[in-house]
């Protein structure tokens, strides 16, 4: 028997449809799907089933001192015990192996893990390694035919880079934790590339927030021809901006001293004429975008609204559906066997991209354009000769996936020519001359206009917007329509969005390909960041301070960087693994010895700042500080910092973290919060507000009570709770208890529709652009709990029966063991959903 090991289960899923040309079964073993057609079998992994990991008796955090963790022993441990168990009775039984896994250092140390389990119970059994850049019928049937062997030099760079992660992130985090007496699910954590890259981000924020804005001003003008009286001012007027030379005699527009603007302005607007002085024409060619990279596709995904994780999550799932090609390489050449117009031929058969495609193949010879990067191992980000329908994708997928095919497109078609017109005016200014350049004032339009449509033609992600300026001549006399004089102010630098980011990492070398995007998504996870684009926490600017202060090498660019060329060289065989795990252990123990003499220093600084980052504004009962808090339960509320002696509390919404906002609130003084709940985020305001309104809101009675209505004459009403939420509840609280939720946003109209079984108004909740129709509050719950009878994640929006079956399959069989899952884990087991889409889950489920 012949098994087939791949990285995941959509990916076997795809193997064995290939393979088999479609006919094979499906079992399952130790619960996990395994795919059989004649003498084969093909199982999925979850990415890494093992981890590396510390021996047990290193886990107690107050017992075992962080600096031990640098030289203590390593171990790896299954994390998916039933794939590691179906794997071995596989093993046993086969008699050949065939590694199928992602072709990088990532995929092939995912490899060497499976041919260790393997070995462990089958020691002779032989295993080839099979290498694929996109899950297409000729690629992959091009792999098996050209077997070839793990590569263990390239597994053993991941294997060092897993093992040194853990042991600076593990000693780190531990020692920072305990510093600040931070320990549970507020830990603090830190790691080997979280560092600098946090430091990135709030060492742009410094420059922000040390900025000091300059005032300036800058005067503009309306022009028009003097063509008769069909001129129309409102079509026809041009704009055209004053300008300068400035003491190194370049044009400069910014006029930096208030009274020569309003002097200059003064000028401007009595003036009825400008004379053209110049006219300059010039064509400019417009070269097609380079293939698409990693880093430039997320960079092109962000334009359309992607975060960096999803657009990868997106494109992960693209690849092993065999649509586009592998999307983590930094190659911008395609390779010299790929055929372009064979691709051109195979999407001209597709509706959506057929005549983009067909255009493109009526040219007599077609030259993709490159980058500057050309690497031998995956090619460019590109579409592949599988065409899915647009009913086979999410709107998501689909927007992602039109951009890759448009890319590649784009790198096939011809360039794109502007015709530039540059038209310089004077205005007399008389003998009193005002203006910095004496003696006249001088006015530039800039008018573009596309003349030859090339790429954008079939990628429209790039602007073609064009910009008017008629046809003058020198010496021709133009009307003077309109003037502004505008105030403006230097602006800081912008915070880094998601994809300058990672190209920022790149430049410094912190990171991969591969890694970069997940990096940022754990600082978001952990309170680090927040926002898009990311701004950094207090708690942020805290650890990058005491790591500048007591060990720069936490949050060194150089350090990582250096770590990162060392994996190089141990994937070409330059280093050995070891060697470059004990220089990394030197240079950890290096840190230490700048951190242990400043731990109470740490410690203090840290529990500052943390304290900082919860501050609401003053106690309205002792003048102390209303902080965020977190009670045992885990729910949020706002409460004293003088407490016990002050027990002034507020509530908080129970859906999603509190995020402290800018805004104050007048009245109080106490900052807005916003509470983060994944797609459904919104904004709570001031605590102080949101309850004062719940007290002084008069309830809605809406009909009797079902239980002690007619007994006691208990009505139904609807009550805004103090943390902003609503529900329908008894008039006789807390002597009846009866309640029913309500949605917590939207403003809810009271209709004259009555229900025939309970005598109760139906309800409309007004949110957003269709208003939903409620009905019955208690028909509606009766609704929810039926479904959450057949099935409790079937609750869930999202979760229809047949994803919660698959979830069930990967042992999520209700909420509270959905939300307690890793999102990445849990997208790797089951087949068609993505981490985001687990998280939009989990929030739900809150």
């Amino acid at each position: 028997m012949e098994l087939i090991v791949t990285e995941k289960d959509n990916a076997a899923r795809r193997l064995s449809e290939i393979l088999s040309n479609g006919d094979f079964d499906t079992e399952r073993r130790a619960g996990v799907n395994v795919y059989r057609w004649g003498g084969t079998r093909c199982i999925g992994l979850s990415g890494h089933v093992v981890a590396v990991d510390f021996p047990p008796e290193y886990d107690d955090w107050r017992d075992v001192e962080p600096v031990e963790l640098i030289d203590a022993p390593v171990r790896k441990r299954p994390t998916q015990e039933g794939i590691v168990r179906a794997l071995r009775l596989l093993s046993r039984d086969a008699d050949r192996v065939v590694i199928a896994t992602d072709y990088d250092r990532e995929g092939e140390l995912i490899g060497k893990e499976a041919y260790e389990l393997i070995r462990e119970v089958n020691e002779d059994v032989p295993v080839d390694r099979v290498r694929f850049s996109s899950i297409t019928e000729n690629e992959v049937r091009g792999a098996f035919e050209d077997r070839d062997e793990i590569d263990f030099d390239l597994a053993a760079a991941g294997e060092a880079r897993q093992i040194i992660d853990l042991i600076w992130g593990a000693s780190l985090t531990r020692f920072l934790s305990l510093s600040a007496r931070q320990l549970g699910d507020d830990f603090i954590s830190v790691g080997r590339v979280q560092g600098p890259t946090l430091k990135l981000i709030v060492d742009r924020e410094r420059e922000i927030e040390a900025f000091d804005p300059e005032d300036y001003w800058e005067l503009f003008a309306d022009l028009l021809k003097r063509e008769g009286a069909e001129s129309d001012p409102d079509k026809d007027a041009f704009d055209a901006q004053y300008f300068y030379e400035d003491d190194d005699g370049t044009e400069a527009e910014r006029v930096w001293d208030e009274a020569t603007a309003e002097a200059v302005y003064g000028r401007l607007r009595e003036a009825e004429a400008a004379t053209v002085s110049s006219v300059r024409r010039r064509r400019r060619t417009d070269e097609p975008p380079a293939p698409f990279n990693t880093t430039q596709f997320i960079r092109a995904a962000s334009s359309i609204g992607y975060s960096a994780q999803r657009a990868m999550s997106i494109a992960e799932d693209l690849y092993t559906a065999g649509f586009i090609t592998y999307p983590r390489t930094d190659n911008t050449v395609y390779p010299e066997d790929l055929d372009e117009r064979e691709l051109l031929e195979e999407l001209s058969m597709g509706r959506e991209f057929g005549d983009d495609a067909e255009s493109l193949l009526e040219l007599d010879d077609i030259e993709p354009t490159e980058g500057d990067e050309e690497t031998t191992d995956h090619p460019p980000i590109h579409p592949t000769g599988e065409l899915p329908a647009a009913s086979e994708l999410s709107d998501d997928e689909w927007e992602v996936y039109e951009l890759v095919v448009r890319r590649f497109l784009a790198t096939c078609a011809p360039d794109a020519e502007w015709e530039h017109l540059r038209v310089v005016t004077e205005v007399e200014e008389g003998d009193d001359a005002v203006g910095i350049d004496e003696g006249l004032l001088r006015l530039k339009s800039n008018g573009k206009r596309l003349t030859e449509e090339g790429y954008h033609a079939v990628y429209p992600y790039f602007s073609t917007n064009e910009s008017y300026v008629p046809d003058v001549t020198e010496g021709e006399a133009l009307g003077i329509v309109e003037t502004a004089l505008e105030a403006k102010q230097t602006q800081p630098p912008r915070r880094y969005g998601q994809s300058r980011l990672i190209e920022t990492m790149e430049d410094m070398g912190i990171g991969t390909k591969a890694t970069r995007h997940d990096v940022i998504q754990k600082l978001y996870d952990r309170g680090y960041i927040e926002s898009d684009p990311p701004r950094p926490t207090g708690l942020a600017k805290a650890v990058v301070e005491a790591s500048e202060e007591f060990a720069d090498r936490i949050v060194s660019d150089e350090m990582t960087a250096q770590l990162e060329a060392d994996m190089q060289a141990i994937a070409s065989g330059e280093k050995e693994f070891d060697e470059v795990a004990d220089e990394s252990r030197e240079m950890l123990s290096r840190v230490f010895e700048e951190l242990v003499d400043s731990r109470e220093e740490v410690g203090d600084h840290l529990q500052k700042s943390l304290k900082a980052d919860k501050q609401l504004g003053p106690c309205p009962e002792c003048g102390d500080t209303l902080l965020v808090r977190k009670s045992r339960a885990g729910s949020y509320f706002v409460g004293c910092d003088g407490y016990p002696e002050c027990e002034y509390t507020l509530p908080l919404p129970s859906t999603g973290k509190p995020l402290i906002l800018d805004e104050v609130c007048d009245d109080h003084g106490l900052n807005h919060v916003k509470m983060l709940a994944g797609r459904k985020t919104f904004v709570h305001g001031c605590p102080q507000c949101q309850a004062d309104e719940a007290d002084e809101e008069e309830d809605e009675v809406i009909g009797e009570c079902p239980d002690c209505g007619e007994e006691h004459g208990g009505d139904l009403a609807i009550k805004r709770l103090r943390s902003g939420s609503r529900l329908v509840g008894c008039t006789r609280y807390p002597d009846c208890d009866y309640s029913l939720p309500l949605p917590r946003r939207g403003e809810i109209e009271v209709t004259d529709e009555t229900c025939e079984e309970h005598d109760l108004p139906h309800l409309v909740v007004h949110s957003g652009d269709e208003p939903w129709e409620l009905g019955c509050p208690i028909c509606n719950y009766r609704e929810y709990q039926s479904r959450q009878a057949g099935s409790e994640l079937e609750t869930i929006d999202g979760i229809g029966e047949k994803t919660a079956e698959k979830l069930k399959d990967a042992g999520v069989n209700d909420v509270s063991s959905l939300k307690e899952m890793e999102p990445d884990a849990l997208a790797e087991q089951v087949d068609g959903i993505g981490p985001d889409t687990v998280r939009d889950w989990q929030a739900k489920a809150d």
